[in-house]
């Protein structure tokens, strides 16, 4: 880090601080202002803040070092700009007519006050202990290896960098995050996602040049062949790949995709804050549009740093180092401060949002269940308080992160393939058919996570499990994607068949949450929200993605 880079990452700092407190000076009349901006985001902020959310350290860390591991077998999950299509044009019209807050208040709407309180706690714990430690471990890490700081000497003790990074990361993340609300986060995002896309566009050009060009990478990245015949540049993987088999990829990862961009808290609520409906879907196409760069600002960067170490002009300590590496070797003065800004922008940005859909599930979905009848400058106090102990939380979890975080971020994806068919599967039947009852979306959820969680528990604490036995032939012996796939279209069936012996829902009830019950004046208010601007863009997104998949094929 030169002086150039300091005053460059200065001046960041400085103009985040400036616009958290603008933020701050915008006063939350209420939990709609708190939590969800007043409903009054642009697409704009909306697209920013579902690609700033997204993008933490299983992309500053996880993406670049797979791509250094094993090239585009990773790209799946990086390609759903689709799917966010998916939110914008499938669910907006359903989650705007439902004036919800949250997706478990979504499910209570569509089917019982059970199925919101189980999703609530299955949503805050996997928070706490998957999203917000993985990312603060990460920071801690990353900023470590970037800054090449081993300890700082205070008061006459030599503390260990990753300490202070950890705890500052946090801290200051929820400072902003707890007195600007959804406002701070949305605002901050607009900022973050320009810096974090020129600092990351610098790492590829730059990477590139110095390897020689495109042609020399994908020449280097395809002689590394798998022993099934594929090599770092096939994203299409044989069936017999023990890792990602196309027969598991494809719709493997569509059912984490569809959970994650469709239900899950963390990037809904940023639809949720739209203006209108014409504002959050224009907000998902922007956001589809951001989606496409990960594969080029983080993937292909770990794919040129394995080209590199291959002609010996990098050396790699170990391939999650990718990319701070090469933001270390490789930038001149100036740029380093930009990309150490743009980590910075992000892990921030996907902590804020963290702490911020974690106050948000606890305070409507638990504290005003039980307390319905408070002031509402009450429950922003309240939503305040939650954020603070969610932040300390993240804070007392850092000491297990840093002993077991090799070890849960290994298992992270696994754990969302676990986690995501059940909610999919609940959230998909509960739109399409209004015959789906609400015992059998309880029941749904409850088979999802419990075989989901058996499976992970196995996998953690059951190493010698007998490979003969009946257990292990259930839970362990299929590939994780193919057991993700089998445990979506169990819970399918199984709500099928129980929807079959028990009471639907009164259709009044949910007339306008599934589809073919919209009124006509609701059906005229969607069409109404979108022109041949929207339409136009969304099928550029898919051919986009399409000629992707061609190339790479």
């Amino acid at each position: 880090m030169t002086t150039l880079d300091w005053i460059v990452l200065g001046l960041f700092v400085i103009g985040l601080i400036g616009v958290v407190f603008y933020a701050i000076r915008k006063k939350d009349k209420d939990t709609t202002d708190y939590f969800l901006a007043g409903r009054d985001a642009t697409w704009i902020a909306i697209g920013a803040s579902i690609f700033a959310s997204n993008i933490g350290s299983e992309h500053l860390v996880g993406l670049a070092g797979a791509g250094a591991e094993s090239g585009m077998a990773m790209a799946h999950w990086e390609m759903h700009g689709w799917m966010i299509l998916m939110l914008g044009w499938l669910f907006v019209p359903f989650y705007a007519r439902s004036k919800v807050f949250t997706m478990p208040e979504f499910l209570e709407r569509r089917y019982n006050p059970h199925a919101r309180s189980f999703l609530s706690v299955i949503s805050l714990v996997s928070y706490v202990l998957t999203k917000v430690a993985v990312t603060v471990y990460a920071g801690g890490v990353v900023f470590k290896d970037v800054f090449d700081i081993e300890y700082i000497t205070f008061w006459g003790y030599d503390i260990d960098f990753f300490w202070i990074s950890a705890v500052g990361l946090v801290v200051l993340t929820g400072l902003y995050t707890t007195f600007g609300g959804m406002k701070a986060v949305l605002y901050t995002s607009v900022l973050q996602t320009p810096i974090l896309l020129i600092g990351s566009v610098a790492v590829l050009v730059l990477g590139l040049i110095k390897v020689g060009g495109w042609n020399e990478m994908m020449e280097i990245c395809s002689a590394n062949v798998t022993v099934h015949g594929d090599s770092m540049t096939s994203l299409i993987r044989s069936p017999k790949d023990p890792d990602f088999p196309w027969t598991g990829v494809i719709l493997g990862s569509a059912i984490i995709g569809f959970w994650y961009w469709c239900t899950d808290q963390f990037i809904v609520q940023r639809v949720l804050s739209g203006r209108n409906m014409k504002q959050s879907r224009r907000g998902t196409i922007f956001g589809a549009y951001l989606k496409l760069t990960p594969v080029f600002i983080f993937l292909i960067p770990g794919m040129i740093a394995y080209a590199l170490q291959q002609k010996g002009l990098l050396s790699l300590e170990t391939n999650d180092a990718a990319f701070s590496t090469m933001v270390k070797e490789l930038l001149p003065m100036g740029f380093t401060g930009i990309v150490i800004g743009g980590i910075l922008a992000a892990l921030m940005s996907s902590l804020a949002s963290l702490f911020n859909s974690s106050a948000m599930l606890f305070t409507i979905d638990f504290y005003q269940k039980y307390r319905p009848n408070e002031k509402e400058r009450h429950y922003v106090i309240v939503g305040r308080i939650a954020t603070v102990v969610i932040v300390l939380l993240g804070i007392a979890w850092i000491p297990v992160m840093k002993g077991l975080g090799k070890v849960l971020y290994e298992y992270l994806q696994d754990v969302q393939s676990l986690l995501a068919p059940g909610i999919a599967a609940v959230f998909l039947l509960g739109v399409v058919s209004k015959r789906t009852t609400p015992a059998a979306g309880l029941w749904g959820l409850l088979i999802g996570f419990t075989l989901g969680m058996t499976r992970l528990g196995l996998n953690i604490f059951a190493g010698g499990i007998e490979e003969t036995s009946l257990i292990y032939k259930i839970f362990m012996v299929h590939n994780w994607l193919h057991y993700e796939i089998y445990l979506f279209f169990l819970v399918i069936i199984s709500m099928v068949i129980i929807s079959y012996f028990t009471k639907p829902k009164d259709p009044l009830i949910i007339a306008g949450l599934t589809l073919g019950t919209a009124s006509k004046q609701q059906m005229a208010e969607v069409r109404a929200s979108y022109n041949y601007w929207d339409i136009i863009n969304s099928v550029i997104i898919i051919a986009i993605i399409l000629v992707f998949y061609a190339y790479f094929w």
